[in-house]
């Protein structure tokens, strides 16, 4: 059974400064609008409707927070580089995404979700920067797998990671798709070694 299943929502907020002091440890979920960051999030849960999906992107605006347990939390950050937010909106959303990034103490890990298909986009990675620069791990999950054939799929895979190279951190990439399961117990297992979660045999 896995240890996520028990995340259970807790609270939203409307923006980053909204968040109280938190003396655990958090992993933080991002993404483009669209990227597939709500249906991996089910996934990895096995709830259905913990992170709610939308065919609409930018539908995620506020900050939301999952419990696993009193010290153990997962993050969903609103979906980013959605055009139709107003600019103004925009800035002010990445800026303060930078500074959460780089002064949330308890914050252990980013997942950083990104189409397979359209990887690697600029925001991605001033995301991917911002965490290395803090000297956060980050996992880059490359959502949607199943769209691709696994030739065209492997090739992405080595690309992405041989791209993630430079950002001289600690900068993992993994194929992963919602719909069956690929690159389900590698995330998890990455994710409970962030959060210090006893790995079941």
């Amino acid at each position: 059974m896995s240890y996520f299943t028990q995340a259970k929502f807790l609270t939203s907020a409307p923006d980053i400064s909204h968040l109280s002091t938190f003396k655990g440890s958090e992993i933080a979920f991002a993404g483009r609008s669209n990227a597939g960051k709500s249906s991996a999030l089910n996934k990895l849960t096995r709830q259905k409707n913990l992170a709610r999906t939308s065919k609409t992107p930018g539908r995620t605006q506020l900050i939301n927070l999952f419990e696993l347990d009193e010290t153990r939390r997962l993050v969903d950050l609103p979906g980013y580089g959605y055009a139709k937010v107003p600019l103004k909106m925009k800035e002010k959303w990445q800026k303060s995404l930078g500074e959460y990034l780089q002064k949330r103490e308890c914050l252990k890990g980013l997942v950083v979700l990104m189409d397979i298909r359209h990887p690697l986009k600029d925001l991605d990675q001033d995301l991917i920067f911002w965490a290395v620069s803090a000297q956060l791990p980050v996992l880059v999950l490359l959502t949607k797998a199943d769209k691709l054939k696994s030739g065209k799929r492997n090739s992405q895979l080595l690309m992405v990671r041989e791209a993630c190279i430079a950002f001289n951190g600690d900068v993992r990439v993994q194929t992963f798709s919602s719909l069956n399961g690929l690159g389900l117990p590698e995330t998890e297992r990455i994710l409970s070694e962030w959060l210090d979660i006893p790995q079941t045999r």
